[in-house]
């Protein structure tokens, strides 16, 4: 194993063991969480957005460590980003901040944290809860 992927795996166990921005916001002004039916994963995100930026988030969740640690890693790059520019995060962007290649297999626990930031950001949750009401 090469000296950077024993980094990286280090890094990665250290957000998942000690991850931060764990927990939930008491009062949040958006609230998103997805699952991943394959393999169990949860995660969840609040935050807390003021002239349209994040002044704070929080995750919560279970999972494998590549999941809680993805979490770990978004929420330390959105505290005070504009919320537009958190929308143009995107898939590369988080695979690259993990550091490692990462299989197939594993991809969907990777990115579990992007689809809540999107989905959250974008207020799709929002819509398929109004969907769902006038139903």
């Amino acid at each position: 194993m090469a000296v950077d992927d024993q980094f990286y795996r280090e890094y990665i166990l250290d957000h998942y063991k000690n991850p931060r921005n764990f927990g939930r916001l008491e009062h949040p002004d958006i609230t998103h969480e997805e699952n991943n039916p394959l393999c169990g994963d949860v995660v969840g995100m609040d935050f807390a957005v003021s002239d349209g930026v994040i002044q704070d988030v929080r995750f919560h969740g279970r999972g494998c460590a590549i999941s809680q640690a993805s979490a770990s890693l978004l929420t330390e790059r959105l505290k005070g980003m504009p919320l537009e520019e958190a929308k143009k995060i995107g898939k590369d962007d988080v695979l690259e901040e993990l550091g490692i290649d990462i299989s197939p297999a594993r991809l969907k626990c990777a990115l579990l944290s992007l689809k809540v930031l999107k989905v959250g950001a974008y207020g799709l949750a929002e819509y398929e809860e109004d969907d769902e009401e006038e139903a």
